[in-house]
C-alpha cells in the first residue's frame, strides 16, 4: 500500500510539473535571475520567484537555490548598471517616460542605495530596470550597487526559498487537486509568452540603438 501511494504521488507530481522543468535546477535559477535584472529583462515579472518556489517545493536545497539566484541577480544588475553608465542620462530620457523618469532620477540622485534596494526587494509590478539604469547614469558606485542589490536579493530570494521548503508541498497538492488538468496549458503558455517577450525585447533594443546611431550624426551636422 505504501509503495502504491508513493507511485501515485510521483505520478501526480509528474503531471503537475514536467520533469524537464525540474531539470533546470540551480543553473536555470541563475540564468533566469540574471535575465530578470539584465538590460533586456524577462517579459513576465516574477519569473525567478516562480522558479525558486517550484524547485524549492520539489526538494532543491534552499541553501543552494538562494545563492544561485542572488549571484545571477547581481551579475544581471551590474550589466544593466554598466549600460546606464555608458548611455548616461540621454538613455534614461529615451527609455523612460518623462513623468516617471524625473521622479526616478530624483530618487536615485538623493537616495541611491535605498532606491535600488527597495526596487530590488519589492515584488512586481515595481520595475527594477529603470532604477538600475539610473544608478549607472547618475553616479552610484559599484560598491553601493552591490550592497543594495545584495541586501535586497538576499532577503527576497532567501525568504522565498525558505517558504518553498516549508509551504511548497501543500501548495503543490492544492494545485494538483484543482488545476492539474490545466498544468501543461499554463506552463506552455507561460513559456511561449516568455520566448515571444525576449524576442520582442531584443528587437526593440536593437531598433532603438539603430535609431540613436542614425540620429547622432544628424544632430552633429545640424550643430555644425
Amino acid at each position: 500500500m505504501y509503495l502504491a501511494a508513493l507511485q501515485a504521488a510521483r505520478h501526480a507530481r509528474r503531471q503537475l510539473i514536467p520533469a524537464w522543468v525540474l531539470h533546470f535546477g540551480l543553473a536555470g535559477v541563475f540564468a533566469v535571475a540574471f535575465l530578470d535584472a539584465a538590460p533586456i529583462p524577462l517579459p513576465i515579472p516574477g519569473s525567478t520567484d516562480i522558479l525558486i518556489l517550484i524547485l524549492g517545493a520539489h526538494g532543491e536545497s534552499a541553501w543552494l537555490l538562494a545563492p544561485c539566484a542572488i549571484a545571477g541577480g547581481l551579475l544581471g544588475g551590474w550589466l544593466t548598471w554598466k549600460t546606464g553608465q555608458k548611455g548616461g542620462e540621454a538613455m534614461l530620457d529615451r527609455y523612460m517616460p518623462a513623468r516617471f523618469g524625473s521622479r526616478i532620477k530624483g530618487w536615485v540622485r538623493h537616495h541611491g542605495i535605498l532606491s535600488v534596494c527597495i526596487a530590488a526587494l519589492l515584488p512586481p509590478p515595481i520595475p527594477l530596470l529603470p532604477f538600475l539604469l539610473a544608478a549607472g547614469a547618475l553616479g552610484v558606485t559599484p560598491r553601493q550597487l552591490f550592497t543594495a542589490l545584495g541586501i535586497a536579493r538576499t532577503l527576497r530570494y532567501g525568504g522565498e526559498a525558505a517558504l518553498a521548503m516549508i509551504y511548497g508541498r501543500p501548495i503543490l497538492r492544492w494545485f494538483n487537486r484543482y488545476l492539474a488538468g490545466w498544468s501543461s496549458v499554463i506552463l506552455y503558455s507561460f513559456l511561449g509568452l516568455l520566448a515571444a517577450g525576449i524576442v520582442f525585447g531584443i528587437w526593440k533594443y536593437r531598433r532603438d540603438q539603430h535609431r540613436h546611431s542614425q540620429a547622432s550624426p544628424r544632430s552633429a551636422a545640424a550643430a555644425s
